[in-house]
């Protein structure tokens, strides 16, 4: 078992799938969607996407969920999503801030009930393991983890 995998167990029940305009694509989400649909980037920006600022996000049904989740199975395009869902729920809130962590905890069923360093700790692993850091603060997930991981390493000094 990995550090992460003791923190978050995904449960797919879809509490992070809600929310319009809240799942914002880069290049290589967009490009992997749409070769996991067998479809042109083209295409699925038409099918499945809508603008707010400027880069695409996905659609959410009248549900207010996005248009991949199906209730009761979770998201069906679960091999080829975001990075920002990849992340969930390593998110810079949840990272830096223990309250924000507690929130989301009380939210999503997959969250354990750790101390808030571990999971920051957990959190960090993964976003590096899974090439999901990034130290710009103009990405979709805008985590800065070199930033985080220097906190870390001197909060334990």
């Amino acid at each position: 078992m990995t550090t992460w995998d003791a923190v978050f167990n995904c449960t797919r029940c879809g509490i992070c799938c809600q929310g319009v305009g809240g799942i914002v694509l880069a290049e290589k989400d967009l490009l992997r969607l749409a070769d996991h649909l067998a479809m042109t980037p083209e295409t699925f920006l038409q099918e499945w996407t809508e603008r707010r600022g400027r880069l695409p996000s996905l659609r959410a049904g009248a549900d207010g969920y996005c248009v991949f989740f199906a209730p009761g199975l979770g998201c069906s395009v679960h091999a080829a999503r975001p990075d920002v869902c990849r992340a969930w729920p390593f998110f810079r809130g949840n990272l830096e801030d223990a309250a924000s962590y507690e929130i989301a905890r009380e939210d999503c069923p997959g969250i354990a009930a750790v101390a808030h360093d571990a999971f920051r700790e957990a959190g960090l692993t993964y976003l590096t393991v899974h090439d999901l850091a990034t130290d710009r603060e103009d990405g979709p997930n805008a985590l800065r983890v070199t930033h985080l991981l220097a906190t870390c390493r001197q909060n334990r000094r």
